[in-house]
C-alpha cells in the first residue's frame, strides 16, 4: 500500500520532495503565493490549490499524513514574534487543526522555527501541543539542525510529528549519524549576474571591522549561516556572501539549492529575488526525507519500534548520493 499525504503551505514543494523520496504519494497541495505556485507547477506539473482558509475539509482527498511548514514569520526571532496574535499567518495553525479534525489522518508532520518554543513564555508552544492532543494525537517534537543531514547550512528547526492515538504510543524518531558538508565544495567560480557594486561592498558590507559579514569561497571548510527569505536585501549581519575572484557576490541559484538540499535539476522559473525568498522559506529536503522514512515505517508496522542501521543503507547516505554530495 502506498501511503498518501497532503502538502499544506506547500511553498515550492520542499516537503513534497522529501516525502516522495521516501516513496509516498501526494494527493493534494495548497499554496496561496502565486510565485511559489509557479515554481511548484514547474517541478510537479500541478498548480496547488489556493487559500487554505477557503477550502472545506470535505473537498480534500483522504490521506494518511498531513504535512506542512505552517508560516514561521509570526514565530521567528527575526520578526516581531507575534505568535497567534498575528492577524493572518499566526492563525493558520488553526486551519491545520480544522483539517486534522475533519479528515483524521493517521499522522502529521509540521515544521517551524525554534522561536516557537519560547514565544509568550512558552504558552504558544504549550497551546499547540494541547490542541493537537485534544483532537486525538500524540505529538513528538524534534529539534534538528540541517547541517547534520548533509547540507552545508546551519538551519535549526522544530518538527512536530503526530500520530493518531489508536497506535497507543508516540512516534519515536532515531537520529542518523551526522553527515556534514562544507560550503566550499559547492562554490561556483566566475559566476555571472550575482555581483554587488563596490559601493555596497565597501560602504555597507565592510563599514565596520567587526568580522561581519560572513564571506566564503571554495576553500571554506564550514557550513553557512541560515538562509533567510530576505537574503536579497543584502543584510550584513545575517547574510553569507561569496568571494569569487576579485569580486564579492551573492549566492547563486545552484549554491542555494545545495544549501537547502534540493537537486540541481530543480527548476526555478521566477526572478532572482523570488528565488531567494522561496529558498529561504523552504525546508531542508534531506531532513524531511529522513523523518518521512521513519514515519512511514511506524505507520506500516502499526507503531512497532523502528530501527536504524548506521551504514551505507542509511537514508542520510542515500540522500547524499542522490544530491551528488558524497
Amino acid at each position: 500500500m502506498t501511503l498518501k499525504f497532503i502538502d499544506l503551505f506547500a511553498g515550492i514543494g520542499g516537503i513534497r520532495l522529501g516525502f516522495e523520496q521516501s516513496g509516498m504519494e501526494c494527493v493534494f497541495s495548497s499554496e496561496w503565493d502565486r510565485f511559489a505556485a509557479q515554481t511548484y507547477q514547474a517541478n510537479f506539473g500541478e498548480i496547488p490549490h489556493g487559500d487554505i482558509t477557503q477550502i472545506s475539509a470535505g473537498d480534500i482527498p483522504d490521506h494518511h499524513i498531513l504535512a506542512g511548514g505552517f508560516p514561521c514569520q509570526p514565530f521567528s526571532t527575526i520578526g516581531k514574534r507575534q505568535g497567534f496574535g498575528h492577524e493572518t499567518q499566526g492563525n493558520l495553525f488553526f486551519e491545520i487543526l480544522r483539517i486534522l479534525e475533519g479528515k483524521k489522518p493517521n499522522a502529521f508532520l509540521l515544521e517551524n522555527v525554534p522561536g516557537i518554543r519560547t514565544i509568550e513564555g512558552g504558552r504558544v508552544f504549550e497551546s499547540i501541543l494541547e490542541e493537537l492532543g485534544n483532537i486525538g494525537y500524540y505529538t513528538t517534537t524534534l529539534d534538528l539542525n540541517a547541517v547534520d543531514y548533509g547540507v552545508p547550512q546551519n538551519r535549526k528547526r522544530v518538527y512536530f510529528v503526530g500520530v493518531y492515538k489508536k497506535y497507543g504510543k508516540a512516534f519515536d524518531y532515531i537520529k542518523p549519524k551526522p553527515v556534514q558538508q562544507s560550503i566550499g565544495r559547492h562554490i561556483e567560480k566566475n559566476a555571472q549576474g550575482y555581483d554587488m557594486s563596490e559601493h555596497i561592498v565597501n560602504k555597507y558590507l565592510f563599514k565596520k571591522d567587526d568580522g561581519r559579514p560572513e564571506i566564503v569561497d571554495e576553500t571554506t571548510d564550514t557550513p553557512v549561516k541560515t538562509l533567510v527569505s530576505t537574503y536579497h536585501k543584502i543584510q550584513r549581519l545575517t547574510g553569507t556572501f561569496v568571494k569569487d575572484g576579485d569580486k564579492i557576490r551573492l549566492l547563486t541559484e545552484g549554491e542555494c539549492k545545495a544549501i537547502m538540499g534540493f537537486p540541481q535539476s530543480f527548476i526555478i522559473p521566477v526572478s532572482r529575488t523570488q528565488m531567494y525568498r522561496q529558498m529561504g522559506n523552504s525546508v531542508a529536503v534531506p531532513v524531511i526525507a529522513d523523518i518521512a522514512c521513519q514515519l512511514k515505517e511506524f505507520l506500516v508496522t502499526g507503531g512497532k519500534n523502528n530501527s536504524r542501521d548506521f551504514d551505507e543503507g542509511d537514508l542520510a547516505w542515500k540522500q547524499l548520493k542522490l544530491l551528488s554530495l558524497a
